[in-house]
């Protein structure tokens, strides 16, 4: 409700979050059962999400494109077998349209406050745009990688130069001859510093910490692939399908036995080897972790990119940034006159505070200071109707997103049926079932690589050091968990 209107809150069954993979899907499940009282928030002009938003030079997907799609709207179109990020962002405006979203969806209208009313059972939603709602159930599909995060570098709100985040671009300004910083070597980085190093006089990449960096197997997709994966949609399933079973693969390093990621890192200390010839260049670049326990990043022109004339890896902290210069521990100012921060995302927390009140008022971030987690990744005790796609520890270190997107909306999509077929006010889960579930969870994770790798990831909570991101295990085997939507797990009320 705008500030001095008289009016009610628009009231709606279901309000979704986010048109990225999650939001999208959770909104087609629906008009596909008939479900039309929905509506959508999303803060920017369309649809997207993160492959929206992030639009960077080189900005490329790292698992196979026809693996990382919906099962349902399979596109025989990808040029590549990595889809680069203006294809993803088509396909998802495609979908949008082909299932007829947009009525549903209000733009530049983001989810800025939701508070559950226990004596009403329903949500009351504030928008960023001032509406007013009212909804039964809340269903984030806000994603892990949608806020950017910033290192605290002393004296960076000093800098009079060029700044911006890889999710941020500056597409107008020009890095021609420019003296730039690159701060952070994540998966962005790896990805856009080729791009800049062709552009900029000079680079000065900050380094923290290596990352593992395997050869990245893209290639074009043939015009005549194309048309056989149109005309014969099986053929596009069986790759698909083939695609989906050799990533799977992967767990057998991750979680059941990590020293197999010993043999990985061969090849890794190989794909070096061959890229970079200068030796004091190559001991900056080698990880002294095992690989997998950061995300594995893929890519062939990295490296290169590393050793040519005009880049500097730089692996001495940052003291200070001056209003023209970044001033290294040793002493060190190299002037510049852009810094591009490549420092990746918020995910241990995944929401703001402030943003989202349960039972009694309690902010979901005063429930997660432990670290957050939920129940099979959806469910919160204590927030009643409230369903995260995307939630913690659904993450993946080896396979698409989109399958377990996928998996949560059936749960989440049976939860509903669940509530309108015995006739339910609200469902919350239990504490136990939660606590149990993520014991047995974290207990996974404790052996897995992220666990006994020897480094300390984003996919950790900074204050508990629980990893907060990550599934410890094989997709189908959290699909399966999720296949149906289980009652006796939650406070139903009638």
């Amino acid at each position: 409700m705008v500030k001095g209107s008289t009016q009610a809150a628009t009231h709606t069954r279901v309000v979704i979050v986010g048109t990225g993979f999650a939001g999208l899907g959770m909104a087609i499940q629906l008009k596909k059962e008939g479900k039309t009282d929905f509506v959508v928030l999303e803060k920017a002009g369309d649809v997207g999400g993160t492959w929206r938003d992030n639009n960077y030079p080189g900005c490329a997907c790292d698992v196979q494109s026809h693996l990382y799609s919906f099962s349902f709207e399979p596109n025989p179109n990808w040029t590549r077998m990595f889809a680069p990020q203006p294809e993803i962002w088509n396909y998802l405006r495609a979908v949008t349209d082909k299932h007829g979203l947009r009525p549903f969806i209000r733009f530049n209208s983001g989810l800025q406050k939701a508070v559950w009313d226990e004596s009403a059972h329903l949500w009351r939603i504030t928008t960023s745009d001032g509406a007013e709602l009212t909804a039964n159930v809340l269903i984030s599909g806000m994603g892990g990688l949608s806020r950017a995060a910033y290192p605290k570098i002393k004296g960076l709100e000093t800098f009079k130069g060029k700044s911006f985040h890889s999710q941020d671009w500056a597409h107008d300004y020009d890095l021609t001859g420019k003296r730039v910083a690159v701060i952070g070597t994540g998966a962005s980085a790896i990805q856009f510093v080729p791009k800049v190093q062709k552009q900029a006089g000079r680079v000065d990449l900050y380094q923290r910490t290596p990352p593992w960096i395997m050869p990245k197997p893209d290639r074009e997709i043939s015009d005549s692939e194309r048309k056989m994966f149109a005309r014969f949609p099986a053929t596009q399933r069986a790759f698909r399908s083939a695609i989906y079973w050799m990533l799977e693969s992967r767990v057998a390093g991750f979680v059941i036995n990590p020293r197999l990621m010993k043999l990985v890192e061969r090849e890794a200390r190989s794909h070096i080897r061959k890229q970079i010839k200068d030796p004091v260049l190559r001991e900056k670049v080698t990880p002294d972790y095992t690989i997998g326990c950061k995300r594995v990043l893929i890519s062939d022109d990295y490296y290169p990119a590393l050793a040519q004339q005009n880049v500097d890896v730089i692996t001495t902290g940052i003291q200070e940034v001056k209003a023209h210069s970044v001033v290294t521990t040793d002493g060190v100012e190299r002037e510049v006159d852009a810094i591009i921060f490549g420092t990746g995302f918020i995910t241990a927390d995944p929401l703001p505070q402030g943003m989202i009140y349960g039972l009694n008022g309690l902010d979901i971030m005063d429930a997660w200071k432990n670290g957050a987690e939920a129940y099979k990744g959806t469910t919160v005790s204590g927030f009643p109707n409230m369903f995260m796609i995307v939630g913690p520890n659904v993450g993946l270190g080896h396979s698409s997103m989109v399958y377990m997107i996928e998996s949560q909306i059936a749960y989440v999509s049976d939860a509903l049926n669940t509530m309108q077929q015995n006739k339910l006010k609200s469902v919350d889960v239990k504490p136990q079932p939660q606590a149990a579930y993520n014991l047995a969870l974290q207990k996974q994770l404790s052996t897995a690589i992220w666990g006994v790798g020897g480094c300390n990831s984003w996919y950790l909570d900074s204050k508990s050091g629980k990893n907060v991101a990550l599934w410890p295990g094989f997709t189908w085997a959290f699909r399966r968990k999720l296949k149906k939507f289980d009652a006796d797990a939650y406070v139903r009320r009638a």
